[in-house]
């Protein structure tokens, strides 16, 4: 719990350091010098990494859009205003509801990747979700394949104003518990690698929004064999505690403070 919350907010750029993401989640102290959105996200992501496992374990529910935009609700906390990449002007995030203005990245080729555009991004939110609760219904797909396959559609689409990436991983665990897996941790040390996976993906993929959202598992190999690595390493630790070889599977080292 501690793990999965801070490796997935300090890679969105929460400030919390280990210690104090510990601090937080078990005793509720906001010891530190962090700003209070930090703290309030930090727990708020908690509270919704509880509503993907209740959701997960409840085999006779299926997956809406509805949840995912309660999800976003629920780890963004409140509508709030961030300032632009640039610096020249802050603007409203509406959290719970489908973006309200474009969003894209620039790459490190300095070119412009635009996210699925306001128009098109009900659709294939639709899409999506019908697409995995058939697919779920068929279980032809591996929990794995599923899962990162779900992972980078969705983060093509880029549904909301924020926290896209919180979510992501959010419903990728969704998918693995309800497959009867453990939960992965995509470890804040392991960013930069993560962050490349996606981009190679794109790469297969092409700059269209909607082709990403309705990528192939041949399009996201290299995603699904990341996260497959990581599956397979969280198994084997799994094992090994049952067999009682190791006391605790320890995701993160203690950071100071």
């Amino acid at each position: 719990m501690i793990d999965f919350n801070y490796h997935s907010n300090h890679i969105e750029g929460n400030t919390l350091t280990y210690g104090q993401t510990k601090l937080l989640l078990l005793f509720g102290d906001t010891i530190g010098n962090a700003s209070m959105q930090d703290y309030e996200e930090m727990k708020a992501h908690n509270v919704g990494l509880e509503l993907v496992k209740t959701a997960a374990f409840d085999k006779e529910r299926t997956l809406s859009e509805t949840f995912i935009r309660d999800l976003n609700k629920t780890i963004l906390v409140r509508d709030f205003y961030k300032t632009s990449h640039d610096g020249e002007y802050r603007y409203q995030v509406h959290v719970g509801v489908y973006k309200t203005r474009p969003n894209s990245v620039i790459t490190q080729t300095g070119e412009l990747f635009a996210y699925a555009s306001l128009v098109e991004t009900p659709a294939l939110m639709s899409d999506l979700v019908g697409w995995y609760n058939e697919e779920e219904r068929k279980k032809i797909l591996s929990p794995v394949e599923l899962a990162a396959l779900f992972h980078y559609r969705y983060i093509r689409i880029h549904t909301f104003e924020d926290g896209n990436g919180r979510i992501a991983r959010l419903m990728m665990n969704y998918i693995l518990l309800r497959r009867n897996y453990p939960m992965i941790i995509i470890r804040t040390d392991d960013r930069a690698k993560y962050l490349r996976i996606l981009h190679q993906c794109d790469l297969l993929t092409g700059n269209i929004p909607s082709d990403g959202a309705h990528a192939t598992l041949e399009q996201t190999k290299p995603l699904i064999d990341y996260i497959a690595d990581i599956s397979e390493k969280k198994l084997d630790a799994a094992v090994k505690l049952a067999k009682g070889e190791i006391k605790e599977i320890i995701e993160s080292p203690e950071i100071s403070g």
